[in-house]
């Protein structure tokens, strides 16, 4: 009998994703590994990422979450309302689980600036939650922009004095997974990896590198363009867009490889500037998201 020979695996940070969420899903089902419970608290933002993550296929993202994690509480996802979720949230501090925190942590008057809810008829702040949940959480990711720094919600001139959960929760790991939003993958993938390994390798800033290792510049199919000197003057050019004000050079993801909506397209696919949403300082150190300044160069950046 011939022995088959196959191709070598894909070791693409899509088909990383993609097995880690595989792996840990027949995992579960084959009773090698436990599903553990998981608390999805969103803060003050514009619930821009849970709205992405609902979006993730391959898998589906409500397959993969319900059949990895019981969700404990999730603001936009469960039935319960009032009282009654938070309630669940309360009942959730009496067991292990891993918080994942959606948007920044207003401080503006103790926090009274973002209200998730009330709790024996007083309002339970975001700030009071993220404290509570974040003490006995056995692993916590920030989840987006928002969470990882402030982002659109910490924006100037920041009325809420919003903040990243890490200036909050300064004891404690806090695996980083910024974006705005995030991508579905850069979530299930480590929420797989920590269900299988336990926390994955990250950088110095906490991002898992398996994600977050590389420059989206260095794997631009625009990049050949770039080293010949060949830039965009208006935005339909199908050359580099480093002229118009591109934040690739700057913005460690995988989008040029992993894409959105189904993993089908990207800005810089659609002639549309990377605007560095998944780098610290964003969106004010980003700014302008768009120039016409032709005469950048590469020195400045």
């Amino acid at each position: 009998m011939t022995n088959l020979v196959l191709p070598p695996e894909d070791l693409s940070n899509g088909a990383i994703s993609a097995r880690l969420t595989t792996t840990a899903l027949n995992h579960i089902h084959n009773g090698l590994i436990q599903k553990k419970n998981l608390v999805y608290l969103e803060l003050n933002g514009c619930s821009g990422n849970i709205i992405s993550l609902l979006n993730g296929q391959n898998p589906d993202f409500e397959y993969a979450f319900t059949s990895m994690v019981n969700i404990q509480y999730s603001n936009s996802l469960m039935v319960a309302e009032g009282e009654k979720a938070i309630e669940k949230l309360m009942n959730a501090l009496e067991g292990d689980y891993i918080l994942a925190v959606e948007g920044a942590v207003a401080l503006k008057n103790n926090g009274l600036y973002n209200i998730i809810g009330s709790w024996k008829g007083k309002p339970l702040t975001g700030l009071e939650a993220v404290k509570m949940l974040g003490e006995k959480a056995s692993h916590i990711l920030a989840v987006g922009a928002c969470a990882t720094h402030g982002g659109v919600s910490a924006a100037k001139p920041n009325p809420s004095e919003s903040v990243g959960i890490n200036k909050v929760l300064t004891n404690k790991k806090i695996l980083m997974l910024p974006g705005c939003p995030v991508h579905p993958d850069w979530f299930l993938g480590t929420l797989a990896h920590l269900l299988l390994y336990g926390e994955p390798e990250t950088d110095n800033l906490n991002r898992p590198l398996m994600f977050y290792s590389t420059l989206i510049h260095d794997r631009c199919p625009r990049r050949p363009f770039f080293d010949r000197g060949i830039f965009a003057e208006k935005l339909s050019d199908k050359t580099c867009l480093f002229k118009l004000g591109c934040r690739g050079p700057v913005t460690r993801t995988d989008c040029p490889t992993r894409q959105w909506n189904g993993h089908v397209n990207w800005p810089i696919g659609d002639n549309t500037p990377c605007i560095g949403c998944a780098q610290f300082g964003f969106p004010d150190a980003m700014a302008p998201f768009i120039s016409y300044d032709t005469t950048r160069v590469v020195k400045n950046e």
